[in-house]
């Protein structure tokens, strides 16, 4: 099994990655005001599969972070924070159809298959939203988000971005793929 491909951590990645959440956690207290991290953290060790997400989520540079909790649920809501779209994560088309739609030029993956290979969901067009309530994301690059069924039955999907101080919800073909367009997921634990 590839590292990218394992269920669990070594003890010393488990270290190293819940050291940076924590890091990035106490750096970051607007996206989680009330929030305690001890609290997090044992949630997050008694599930090491979540774990194993959140450190590709990391290895993709996705600078994962807590920007929620759902009480009814008793989970903690992760989510891709970093600046831009995911470096690891970019130069994808939608989805397997879309990649197989491909005659010339193909993309080497999709977000949709990436994101179950990570063990995430993609963020729907309100989810994002909400995200840029905790900052200002994808100024320079744009993200793909959930695709409502009716768009991607006609080849399309759809992606957003932050200009001019507002989020913007854009369509391509889902068989496109740019440098600066990934796509942010998001974690339950």
């Amino acid at each position: 099994m590839t590292k990218e491909n394992k269920k669990v951590l070594f003890q010393e990645e488990q270290e190293e990655l819940l050291n940076k959440l924590k890091t990035r956690f106490e750096k970051n207290m607007n996206r989680h005001e009330g929030l305690d991290w001890k609290q997090i953290q044992t949630k997050l060790e008694g599930n090491p599969e979540k774990l194993a997400s959140l450190y590709k989520m990391e290895k993709t540079e996705g600078e994962p972070d807590v920007v929620g909790y759902d009480k009814e649920q008793d989970e903690y809501i992760f989510v891709d924070c970093s600046k831009e779209s995911p470096k690891g994560r970019r130069s994808i088309c939608y989805d397997r159809a879309a990649l197989e739609s491909r005659k010339k030029h193909k993309p080497e993956n999709n977000a949709i298959d990436m994101a179950a290979e990570i063990g995430i969901e993609i963020l729907t067009e309100e989810q994002y939203r909400e995200l840029q309530k905790l900052g200002k994301f994808d100024t320079k690059t744009s993200t793909w988000v959930k695709t409502p069924d009716d768009i991607r039955k006609l080849g399309g999907a759809v992606f957003c971005d932050f200009r001019f101080g507002r989020v913007f919800l854009y369509h391509n073909g889902a068989d496109s793929y740019y440098g600066s367009r990934g796509f942010r997921g998001m974690l339950r634990v």
